[in-house]
């Protein structure tokens, strides 16, 4: 939502601007309510999420989720240092089991060097994780996280 204020000042700024069959004002009216985001995460389970992060995940991820320097790239090992979760690595292609089955389970059974956090969190503390970290995403980007994860709901069902 912090972008929502620009993006109606700008269509509200080009509305009078449009092409002769109006097709240039419905596009921006369009944009303007794929903007529109509703995220189902509350300011406590955010909270809460971050202290849980700043705990157990910043040491690799970053302190704002920004993840290891030189991330997409292997490392003398050949494993890929942590990426960020902040909305500019590759987070938001995963669907939420997918997510929660990673920080569970860690990734070294996918050669990764992530270890499992089954046995440390809770549930409702990776959960907490996962919505602090998504809150940092831009709306655009949770909205394409969100139309993906409930396409990955319907085909499992």
């Amino acid at each position: 939502m912090r972008n929502f204020p620009i993006v109606i000042i700008a269509i509200t700024g080009l509305a009078g601007c449009s092409d002769e069959d109006g097709q240039g004002a419905r596009h921006q009216q369009a944009q303007a309510e794929q903007v529109q985001v509703v995220r189902h995460q509350d300011s406590a389970q955010i909270l809460r999420g971050h202290k849980l992060f700043l705990q157990n995940c910043a040491v690799c991820h970053g302190i704002k989720a920004e993840g290891a320097p030189n991330w997409s790239r292997p490392d003398a090992n050949g494993k890929y240092p942590a990426p960020p979760l902040n909305g500019s690595g590759h987070a938001w292609h995963h669907p939420q089991q997918a997510l929660i089955a990673t920080i569970k389970h860690g990734t070294a059974r996918l050669g990764g060097s992530m270890p499992a956090w089954k046995d440390r969190l809770s549930d409702q503390d990776i959960n907490d994780i996962i919505a602090w970290f998504q809150s940092q995403w831009p709306d655009e980007l949770y909205a394409a996280w969100q139309r993906m994860d409930q396409a990955s709901q319907q085909s499992r069902r």
